[in-house]
């Protein structure tokens, strides 16, 4: 007798289809159909799409959240209330539907949540300075980048470390994973992104100049090398399709990689000194970029062409990012912009921060700044904006952690998050079904980006901290 009601065997029939299907089983797709009677119509966007492995996973997560504390418990037939306790949970997750996004939906329903003391979880194991941390679009996992050259992958959730991978000798300063984040028949269905620079940098030391990509549907194994750059590598980005990497160099350049062929597609050039960060807006139309000469600038990736600079840092520019269509009505309202804009593209407005100590936020078709945010004591190293869109945290080298009001520019909240310098800061990303915007408007294979209610924070006190409602 089964379990399961009639909805939830035709989901799982569902399920297993779709895998069988994308995993080219053709005979086992069609001897189950028959079997099963199901009526199914293969479709990449439909919820089905990838369910199945996802369910496993999170299976295998909550099985070791379980064996855990088994282990520490004495005897065969433990019934403590800690092994009691977590049998309790994994039944109840496991009766839910979706059970596997039961954490990111239960942390969702909080829209106003920003970080606050103390970490729920602190992530150790990194031999020097962290550079940089990422989420994983659909699984509870994080990587994190390290001046100890190497890649650490933790399971935020839980915050069990899961591997480290090696690839080389060399400062590991950025890490990314792409949109995709789950295997759809294509071979480059999951990869992430790492950059090498040295720590020192004297004229007569060889230095590496590669982006590497690494497969984690494949033992992580490095499965490719995109080669271009003159100097070393300072930022690497995935396009939206994932069909192209974009990256930022010491040698004053942005260049754009096909990511299937490894070649070089496009050489940007427009800074007069290394650039340290590169990101595309989220419909791929533009990149915005920061530089050491004091400049952010607004580029189009297909021509190359300048479309603005934004001048009026005192110092190097650190970090700029994209605000999402979610932040407009609080930024236009913050510049005294009339309520008759009603733009609603990608890329309208960026914000960057500086070893000025500000933060700016900039109209990237007029070049004007909009408003300048004044209240770190230190170095601006990273930036993002809240799901909501009405606020925005930034990272320092003052230790802290600050989320500012858009609509007032005020700093309203300040935590003591580190007892160093903070280098990265992320917000958790999940993908949901629908249609995700690429460069040429079409990617019918993604989802929709939402963020969740998760934030990991690291820097040079080698530790990452994970924050949760």
């Amino acid at each position: 007798m089964s379990l399961l009601s009639e909805r939830q065997k035709e989901e799982l029939h569902k399920s297993m289809l779709e895998y069988l299907r994308a995993n080219n089983f053709n005979s086992a797709y069609n001897a189950l159909k028959e079997e099963t009677g199901v009526e199914y119509t293969p479709d990449p966007k439909a919820k089905y799409a990838g369910l199945l492995e996802k369910k496993w996973t999170s299976v295998i997560r909550l099985q070791k959240k379980v064996s855990a504390p088994s282990r520490r418990a004495t005897g065969p037939r433990c019934s403590s209330p800690d092994h009691r306790s977590w049998t309790l949970r994994l039944e109840m997750l496991l009766s839910r539907k979706n059970f596997s996004l039961a954490p990111s939906k239960r942390a969702a329903m909080q829209a106003d949540w920003v970080p606050r003391a103390p970490a729920a979880h602190v992530l150790t194991g990194h031999r020097q300075s962290i550079t940089r941390v990422a989420f994983h679009p659909q699984y509870s996992l994080l990587a994190s980048a390290s001046e100890d050259a190497t890649i650490k992958i933790w399971d935020w959730e839980t915050g069990e470390f899961e591997r480290t991978l090696k690839g080389h000798q060399k400062v590991v300063n950025d890490v990314e994973f792409d949109h995709k984040g789950h295997l759809l028949g294509e071979f480059w269905a999951e990869c992430i992104l790492e950059y090498f620079q040295p720590r020192f940098w004297p004229s007569n030391v060889f230095c590496d100049l590669f982006i590497k990509i690494w497969d984690s549907q494949n033992e992580w194994k490095n499965v490719k090398t995109l080669t271009g750059h003159d100097h070393a590598v300072s930022s690497v980005r995935f396009m939206p399709g994932d069909q192209y990497i974009v990256s930022a160099s010491w040698d004053h350049s942005i260049r754009i990689f096909d990511v299937a062929s490894t070649h070089l597609v496009r050489t940007i050039r427009g800074h007069t000194d290394w650039v340290r960060c590169v990101i595309p807006s989220d419909d791929g139309r533009f990149l915005a970029s920061a530089s050491k000469d004091h400049t952010a600038k607004v580029f189009d990736p297909l021509t190359g062409e300048q479309k603005m600079e934004l001048r009026g840092h005192e110092h190097q520019v650190e970090i700029i990012c994209f605000a999402p269509i979610a932040s407009y009505d609080a930024i236009r309202e913050l510049a005294g912009i009339p309520n008759t804009d009603r733009t609603k593209r990608p890329g309208a407005y960026v914000a960057t921060g500086s070893r000025d100590k500000t933060i700016k936020l900039w109209d990237t078709q007029s070049g004007q700044m909009l408003k300048n945010l004044a209240g770190h004591d230190n170095w601006v190293r990273a930036l993002v904006f809240h799901p909501s869109g009405k606020l925005l945290l930034s990272a320092s080298d003052d230790k802290t952690i600050r989320v500012w009001e858009l609509s007032t520019g005020r700093c309203i909240k300040t935590v003591e998050a580190h007892t160093h310098f903070v280098a990265t800061l992320a917000w958790g990303r999940q993908r949901v079904s629908g249609k995700a915007n690429g460069a040429d408007g079409a990617d019918s294979k993604l989802g929709e980006e939402k963020l969740v209610n998760v934030v990991a924070s690291a820097g040079v006190d080698q530790m990452i901290k994970i924050w949760l409602p």
